[in-house]
C-alpha cells in the first residue's frame, strides 16, 4: 500500500528542467550573444538597484547584494530562462515601512520569511493559479508596468544633489541629447549590424563620448558609489548592533514574528504575482510554457539566501527581462552572466561603472518602454467587449496609482464578476409536455444554474398554473455551487407545498454527485451521462433551508 503510495507521488513529480542551454544550440555565436546580453542587463541594474534601495530607505549595497543574489539564483534554478530577477520598486514600496519602524535586520528576517512561504507556494503548485489572470489583466498589466519604467527613469532628470530640482538648462539639453543619441543608436544600428547587441552599443558609444568630451551630466557615481565587497553571511536575528549600525538585530521571538508576518505575507504575494506575470510573457516572447511552480520555489529559495547575506529580497523585472530577450539572451548563462557581471562592478569595476552617465540607461529604459507597451491594446480596445476593454485601462490605471499585486487582484475580481453576470443572464428554460409522462410538464433548463443565475432560475417556474408532474431537464445546464443547490430546493418545496411533485432529470455526474453530497436526491442511482436511460430524481426538501 505504501509502496504503490510513493510510485504514485513519484509519476506525478516531475524533475524541474534545470539544463543549461535548453533548446538552445551550445555554440560559439550563441554563448557570445548570451554573454553580451548579461553586460547589457548588468548595466541597467546598477541604477534600477540603487535606486530601489533608496526607496526602501537602506543602503544602496543592500540593493546591488539582492541583485546579484536573486539574480543568479533564479537564473540558475528558475522557471523560465531569460528572465531577469532582482530588486524591483514594487517590493520596496512595501518595504520602506517596515525599515523606518524597525530597522534594517526586520527587513532581513521578512525578506527570509517572505521566501519560505514563496518556497511553500511553489511547493503546493500554487503557481498554476495563474492561468485565471485573463488576457485583458495581462495586456494593462503590460501596459501599466511600461508606463511604470517610463516615470521612473524621470527621476534621472532632476539634479543629483537636490532630488526635489529638475536639471535645467544646457544641462537638462544635453541630457535629453544625449537620451536621443542612445535610443537612435539602439533603432538604426541592428539595421546595419547585429554583430553587438544595439543596448551595448548605445551605452558604450554615449559613454565614450560624454568621458572624452568631459560633458556635465549626471553619472552613476552621483547616485551613490557602488564599491563594495563580497556578500558575506550574516544572521539577522540575536541582540545588539546590525549590519549597518545603529539598527539593532531582530530578537528571534514571536514578537519579531508578529511584526514581520503581515509584511512578509504581502512581499511573498507581489513578488509571486509579479514573477509568474514576467513568466507568461516572457514565455509568450520566446514561445516557452510552463514553469510557474519551480519559478516560485526559485524565488522563494534566492530571497532565503539573500536575507541571510544582507539583501533586501526581489522578484522578476519585466525590464531587464525585456532588455535580456530583445538583446537575444534566451538561456540560463544570460542571467548567470548579468549577476556576476554585477558582481565584478561592485568589487572591482566600480570607479569605472560609476562614470558611465545616466542619460544612456535612460535611454536604453526608454527603449524598452516603447517595446514594452502593447500598442495594439488600442485597436482591441475598439474590437473586444467593452467590459474587457474597461478591464485593460482600470489594471493599466490602477497598476501606476498603485502596484501590480493591487492591479491583477482588481483586474482579476471585475473579470470574474463581469462573467459571472453574463452567465447569470443566460439561464433560461423551454417548456414542454412530456412524451415519457402523459400530463406531465418539462422545463428544460438551459445554462449554468449557480449563485449569479439562481433567482432567474426561481423565476422560470409558473408553479399555480403547473399540472401536478413537474420535470426539470438539466440536459443543457450544470448544477454548480451551494446557491444552485438552495434555489432547487427552495422550487421544489413550493411545489411540495402546492401539494405538486417535481423531480429532477438528466444530471450530469458532477451534478449528481453534488446534489447526493447535500442529500437532495431521495434516489440514489446513477444517471447515465450520455442520457441512454434517463432517471428522474425526487428532490428532498427541508435540507438547506431546515432552522430558517
Amino acid at each position: 500500500m505504501r509502496r504503490a503510495a510513493l510510485a504514485m507521488l513519484a509519476k506525478n513529480i516531475s524533475p524541474p528542467n534545470l539544463s543549461i542551454m535548453q533548446d538552445e544550440g551550445f555554440t560559439p555565436s550563441r554563448i557570445k550573444t548570451e554573454v553580451l546580453s548579461g553586460l547589457i542587463v548588468a548595466l541597467a541594474l546598477v541604477p534600477e538597484a540603487v535606486a530601489f534601495a533608496f526607496v526602501a530607505g537602506v543602503d544602496p549595497l543592500v540593493g546591488l547584494y539582492a541583485a546579484f543574489l536573486v539574480g543568479l539564483i533564479t537564473a540558475v534554478i528558475g522557471g523560465r530562462p531569460g528572465m531577469i530577477s532582482g530588486a524591483t520598486g514594487a517590493l520596496a514600496v512595501v518595504m520602506v515601512a517596515l525599515v523606518a519602524e524597525h530597522g534594517v535586520e526586520y527587513l532581513f528576517a521578512t525578506v527570509i520569511l517572505m521566501g519560505i512561504l514563496q518556497i511553500f507556494a511553489g511547493a503546493m503548485h500554487w503557481g498554476k493559479f495563474i492561468r485565471l489572470v485573463p488576457h485583458p489583466v495581462m495586456l494593462g498589466f503590460v501596459n501599466g508596468l511600461a508606463i511604470v519604467i517610463f516615470l521612473a527613469q524621470l527621476t534621472q532628470f532632476k539634479d543629483p544633489t537636490n532630488a526635489e530640482q529638475w536639471l535645467a538648462g544646457p544641462q537638462m539639453a544635453m541630457m535629453l541629447g544625449l537620451v536621443a543619441l542612445t535610443m537612435a543608436i539602439i533603432w538604426g544600428l541592428p539595421k546595419l549590424t547585429k554583430v553587438i547587441p544595439a543596448p551595448l552599443a548605445g551605452i558604450g558609444i554615449t559613454a565614450i563620448l560624454v568621458i572624452a568630451l568631459g560633458i556635465n551630466v549626471p553619472t552613476v557615481g552621483d547616485m551613490a558609489s557602488i564599491k563594495g565587497g563580497l556578500p558575506s553571511f550574516h544572521m539577522p536575528f540575536g541582540e545588539g548592533e546590525g549590519l549597518y549600525p545603529p539598527a539593532l538585530l531582530a530578537p528571534f521571538n514571536l514578537e519579531t514574528l508578529y511584526i514581520i508576518l503581515p509584511y512578509a505575507v504581502i512581499l511573498a504575494a507581489i513578488g509571486l504575482i509579479e514573477s509568474l506575470l514576467t513568466l507568461n510573457l516572457v514565455g509568450e516572447m520566446t514561445g516557452k510554457r510552463g514553469g510557474a511552480s519551480q519559478e516560485c520555489i526559485a524565488q522563494g529559495t534566492a530571497n532565503v539566501v539573500t536575507g541571510f547575506f544582507g539583501g533586501m529580497g526581489g522578484c522578476a523585472m519585466i525590464g531587464q527581462s525585456m532588455i535580456n530577450v530583445k538583446s537575444g539572451g534566451r538561456t540560463r548563462i544570460a542571467g548567470i552572466a548579468a549577476a556576476l557581471f554585477l558582481l565584478a562592478f561592485i568589487v572591482v569595476a566600480s570607479p569605472l561603472i560609476e562614470r558611465i552617465p545616466l542619460a544612456a540607461l535612460v535611454g536604453v529604459m526608454f527603449m524598452v518602454v516603447i517595446g514594452t507597451f502593447a500598442w495594439n491594446s488600442f485597436k482591441i480596445m475598439r474590437r473586444v467587449p467593452r467590459m474587457d476593454a474597461f478591464v485593460i485601462v482600470l489594471v493599466t490605471v490602477v497598476t501606476v496609482l498603485e502596484d501590480l499585486a493591487v492591479a491583477v487582484v482588481v483586474g482579476v475580481i471585475v473579470s470574474a464578476l463581469a462573467y459571472s453576470w453574463q452567465n447569470a443572464r443566460r439561464i433560461h428554460a423551454h417548456t414542454r409536455e412530456s412524451e415519457s409522462d402523459p400530463g406531465a410538464k418539462v422545463y428544460e433548463i438551459e445554462g449554468p444554474l449557480f449563485f449569479g443565475s439562481a433567482d432567474g432560475f426561481a423565476e422560470l417556474f409558473e408553479i399555480d398554473n403547473d399540472p401536478a408532474h413537474v420535470i426539470v431537464d438539466f440536459a443543457r445546464s450544470r448544477v454548480v455551487d451551494q446557491s444552485a443547490l438552495q434555489a432547487i430546493e427552495a422550487v421544489a418545496a413550493k411545489y411540495e407545498e402546492a401539494g405538486k411533485q417535481l423531480v429532477l432529470r438528466h444530471l450530469s455526474r458532477d451534478c449528481h454527485e453534488l446534489l447526493s453530497k447535500a442529500g437532495h436526491l431521495m434516489v440514489d442511482s446513477d444517471d447515465d451521462p450520455e442520457y441512454e436511460i434517463a432517471v428522474d430524481y425526487s428532490v428532498r426538501t427541508g435540507v438547506l433551508s431546515g432552522g430558517h
